[in-house]
């Protein structure tokens, strides 16, 4: 994937949606100036109302590669500017701002030489980077072992649940912390750095890791992987607060 040399404007079509749960909606753009971009990446989108008024917002991109259609899933913050809005009314052939691709970081390449295991960590909509990480790592014949712990509230708040149901290159754990799925067998709960240790690939392994998620689960997350002997330098996070 190349590095576009300018982060730039550019103007997105709606061209398909539809609820991925009851408060999350994936919209699928046509960005006809879209460079393509890394799994993992996110961008701006930036609304203008009649009066002028503009806010932004980032999102996480579900979608990667060398496209110029663009895949996003918004979870609605009831209190937020953009997201309600992007949730419950953007329309089909609607056009909105969106500047990106942007993130260096916190990307996974499939070009990448290093082929030790990637771990992979959401809580709630953080698995959205992680997801397209994950959906990458499908087109790849051969590449390195992919693993994923996915932190939800429910089966009913389950982003992506039939792709992730799908895939046959991730490993893929989800803990429910609140409502078990049926016959589950285990009542819900949040992870600790027991579950953490029991639900990803060792530190032996050396694998490179990224956690994605509301700041306070990111900075317990982190902190447990350290303590289980995983090396700092391996682990990139990705956190998101309040607003939306």
């Amino acid at each position: 994937m190349k590095t576009p040399s300018r982060i730039r404007w550019h103007l997105g079509r709606v061209i398909s949606r539809r609820f991925e749960t009851e408060a999350a909606v994936r919209l699928e753009l046509d960005v006809p100036t879209w460079p393509g971009n890394n799994a993992g990446a996110h961008l701006d989108i930036r609304l203008t109302a009649p009066d002028g008024y503009q806010a932004s917002r980032s999102y996480s991109l579900a979608s990667s590669g060398e496209s110029t259609r663009v895949v996003l899933v918004v979870q609605e913050v009831t209190t937020g500017e953009v997201s309600p809005f992007l949730v419950r009314y953007l329309a089909v052939g609607e056009e909105v701002q969106i500047q990106g691709p942007l993130g260096r970081f916190f990307v996974w390449k499939p070009t990448d030489p290093d082929r030790s295991p990637v771990q992979l960590i959401a809580g709630g909509s953080g698995v959205v980077p992680l997801f397209s990480m994950a959906a990458a790592r499908e087109h790849e014949a051969e590449g390195a072992a992919f693993r994923l712990l996915y932190s939800v509230r429910s089966p009913r708040d389950t982003l992506f649940a039939d792709e992730l149901a799908g895939f046959s290159r991730t490993i893929v754990d989800i803990a429910h912390t609140r409502e078990s799925a049926p016959g589950a067998g285990q009542p819900p709960g949040r992870l600790t750095r027991e579950t953490i240790a029991a639900s990803t690939f060792p530190a032996s392994l050396s694998p490179r890791i990224f956690v994605c998620g509301p700041t306070p689960f990111v900075e317990a997350v982190a902190g447990w992987l350290v303590e289980l002997g995983h090396d700092p330098a391996r682990i990139r996070t990705e956190r998101f607060g309040g607003m939306s």
